[in-house]
């Protein structure tokens, strides 16, 4: 909350779940954990960080976890 709301040191970045824009192979709108700068109360997802392929397959594993979490409680939601 204290880098959303002072904002990020220029030049660094902190993780937060956030909606996707789509980057990094996570389809949009899933919330997920990004890299992210905050300014004025703004988050905006670092783009273009160099994901080797094991971080690659770390993201897909989670993104997939989410995904059977959300099956799991989808009648719940309706």
């Amino acid at each position: 909350m204290q880098d959303w709301i002072f904002g990020t040191p220029e030049g660094d970045w902190v993780s937060m779940g956030v909606p996707s824009n789509g980057c990094y192979d996570i389809p949009s709108g899933v919330i997920f954990s990004y890299p992210v700068t905050c300014k004025n109360g703004q988050y905006k997802i670092v783009e273009g960080l160099e994901i080797t392929n094991q971080d690659r397959e770390k993201m897909q594993k989670s993104y997939q976890e989410l995904i059977a979490e959300q099956e799991a409680i989808r009648h719940l939601l309706t």
